[in-house]
């Protein structure tokens, strides 16, 4: 915890909401400023694309992005050359050159995310954001303001506006800022944020006994969507069913991180009377998908071209399971070339939805559904990606709970791992839980599932075994 967070929990709660709607007031404007509203036009037009235009569209903006690759940013520059191309290979580059381009790995953005694989043309007006990610790797990405407006306009018009709801309305979130102290044992267990009608709830003190406090400010605050982690999101809603507490309706359930089940779905909308808009990003900001109106799973091809390849290198089938590359053409400062992000999902055979928009369509996410940890005062807790976002020499971990107040944490490292790597994540354990025992182990690697994937948090002491449903 830095000294800001600490400043911040010892500061009355009405001045925590004061600072927190000023945090929010200029994270407003840098998303939905600049060149927001332009870019907003600009995506929702293209929403009515035939493949035709998408085709020369995406031929362009990639031409673009290869050249400009080439040009200032070091790393393609000697990763390229060292391949075979030259300058003029990248003036008639088309979509169909994509597959020509070497992969981008994981490992060599989170090593030269902030050397060699930014651009000399850099905008100086960006800050790196950082987030561990499904395996607690650390990456660390340059967000430009003009950047962060055009991602975010791509979201809204198909994230949001996909849902019939916009970023003007009230909105509850769950998320993973520690907004409340873990050892506050009083409601309220949020806090506000008045410039963007938000309500931000404590993921720390999310259980049944608290759910009362949580409907509290539902109704309050006349939220007209939730969104955040799905697991947690699915948690409160079963919380409220289960006691029979009274929350009005809502427009819509916006969640991301985790998969999304049937049994969330059908919980969101008994408890909430609407449907739920499952979505797929990361910090990257190099790719999006997001379901429409219809539920069908839609790729964004204008915020990244996604590109979904099997176990040999190769453009998978429709129905089989296949890794995500994503070439992201939005961020020109820190360019994404045929990223390996880590993530698996199906093609759908069927590329025609109801909706009728050209967006090539996504059968499933493969995502994660970890089991749940359960501590003793009745919190349950997923999503530990966030523990480990600033901790150094993680390449990968794995959480495992061998009792109410035992983490065994066996961890990946990148060489770089140390004695402050180690106090900094029995410090957010301490901050996050409370007192609890902590084991690390270092070990070669984590054992995968037939998938390539692992599960990040595995709990011995039970977990709610129908979210596998």
């Amino acid at each position: 915890m830095n000294i800001k967070e600490r400043l911040y929990h010892h500061l009355p709660i009405f001045i925590q909401n004061i600072a927190i709607s000023c945090f929010g007031y200029f994270w407003k404007k840098r998303r939905f400023g600049g060149v927001f509203i332009q870019e907003l036009e600009k995506f929702k037009e293209r929403n009515n694309y035939s493949k035709e235009q998408w085709n020369d569209y995406l031929n362009i903006e990639l031409n673009k992005m290869v050249q400009h690759a080439f040009r200032t940013v070091p790393f393609y520059q000697d990763l390229y050359t060292k391949n075979g191309f030259a300058s003029s290979d990248f003036e008639n580059f088309k979509l169909s050159d994509l597959e020509k381009l070497p992969i981008l790995e994981k490992a060599d953005v989170r090593a030269f995310c902030k050397t060699s694989l930014l651009s000399n043309e850099l905008d100086p007006d960006g800050e790196f954001f950082t987030t561990s990610g499904s395996t607690g790797t650390p990456t660390s990405i340059y967000f430009s303001k003009k950047f962060h407006q055009k991602y975010s306009a791509g979201f809204e018009i198909r994230g949001r506006n996909f849902a019939n709801i916009h970023q003007k309305m009230a909105r509850g979130m769950i998320g993973g800022r520690n907004v409340v102290h873990s050892n506050q044992t009083k409601p309220p267990f949020y806090r506000y944020n008045f410039f963007e009608k938000q309500v931000y709830f404590s993921i720390a003190h999310l259980k049944k006994e608290n759910a009362y406090n949580y409907v509290d400010a539902i109704n309050k605050y006349d939220i007209e969507y939730m969104t955040g982690y799905a697991i947690s999101n699915y948690l409160l809603a079963s919380y409220i069913e289960e006691l029979g507490l009274k929350v009005k309706p809502l427009k819509a359930v916006i969640t991301s991180s985790e998969k999304l089940t049937t049994e969330m779905r059908d919980t969101f909308r008994r408890v909430y009377k609407c449907e739920t808009f499952d979505g797929y990003g990361s910090v990257e900001a190099c790719g999006l998908i997001t379901n429409c109106e219809f539920g069908s799973y839609h790729v964004s091809p204008d915020i990244g071209i996604v590109e979904l390849l099997n176990k040999n290198g190769n453009p998978a089938k429709p129905g089989e399971i296949a890794e995500i590359v994503s070439t992201g053409l939005l961020n020109f400062d820190q360019p994404l070339i045929r990223y390996k992000i880590g993530d698996l999902a199906i093609l759908s055979q069927n590329q025609n939805c109801e909706c009728g928009r050209n967006l090539p369509v996504i059968e499933e996410i493969i995502g994660r559904i970890d089991d749940i940890v359960t501590l003793r005062d009745g919190r349950q807790l997923s999503s530990f990606n966030r523990f480990f976002a600033n901790v150094s020499g993680i390449a990968e971990v794995q959480v495992v709970q061998v009792d109410y107040e035992e983490f065994h944490l066996k961890i990946v490292s990148d060489g770089h791992f140390n004695d402050n790597s180690r106090n900094e994540i029995l410090e957010a354990f301490k901050i996050k839980l409370g007192i609890v025992h902590v084991e690390i182990e270092l070990v070669p690697q984590i054992p995968r599932g037939p998938n390539g994937k692992f599960k990040a948090v595995i709990s011995k002491i039970g977990y709610l075994n129908k979210l596998n449903k």
